[in-house]
């Protein structure tokens, strides 16, 4: 059986590689502030970055707002080592749905949320190519909920696909997820008690 791939200590050697004096660039997809917060502080201080805010799969729409919102804020109030640039994303929830579509009674963390991986950063690959970003990611494998391994292999099919390098991430390790907790006091940053999706909201209240 093959050895489960550690993504941080890949991170971490590709940054050790960075030439002195050279700032690669990187466009971020973030599902949410306070999941970027821990990324945006780490990653600053090593590349140029642009978050890409692209989350069809919120609802309802006010709570995309103030999510969009939040996101906004803590760029503004961030003290970054290197600039932080921000693209919002169309907010199109039928894009979500249409992605969705057969897998609505799936729990959460299977197939469904997989799809929903795929969306977002396959458009965030997508601009970073528009862009020419040297580097595409996503501040999703911050969660302890996420499955980093499958967002990983996502990023290095598209990184194929659209010819631009999946920066490969599981953020929270280093107690980056602890960190994100602390940041989001220190910000005082809304933290949402579900994923975003109206599935996820109705597991939510089940549960």
């Amino acid at each position: 059986m093959a050895n489960k791939r550690n993504y941080q200590r890949e991170l971490d050697a590709l940054i050790a590689q960075i030439p002195e004096g050279n700032t690669p660039t990187l466009l971020l997809h973030s599902c949410c502030a306070p999941c970027s917060s821990y990324v945006l502080e780490y990653l600053s201080r090593f590349f140029e970055i642009t978050v890409f805010y692209y989350n069809p799969n919120i609802y309802p729409p006010k709570e995309y707002e103030k999510r969009v919102e939040e996101q906004r804020r803590l760029i503004g109030q961030l003290r970054p080592g290197y600039p932080i640039h921000f693209r919002e994303g169309r907010y199109l929830p039928e894009e979500f749905y249409s992605t969705v579509k057969g897998l609505e009674q799936i729990p959460e963390g299977g197939e469904r949320c997989f799809a929903c991986y795929e969306l977002r950063m396959r458009a965030a690959a997508a601009l970073a190519k528009e862009l020419g970003t040297d580097y595409f990611t996503t501040t999703l494998s911050i969660s302890p909920l996420k499955n980093a391994e499958k967002i990983n292999e996502i990023g290095q099919r598209l990184e194929a696909e659209y010819g631009v390098k999946h920066l490969p991430s599981d953020f929270k390790k280093k107690n980056g997820y602890k960190r994100s907790v602390e940041l989001s006091a220190e910000y005082g940053l809304y933290r949402q008690d579900y994923c975003g999706c109206v599935f996820s909201q109705r597991e939510r209240e089940i549960k």
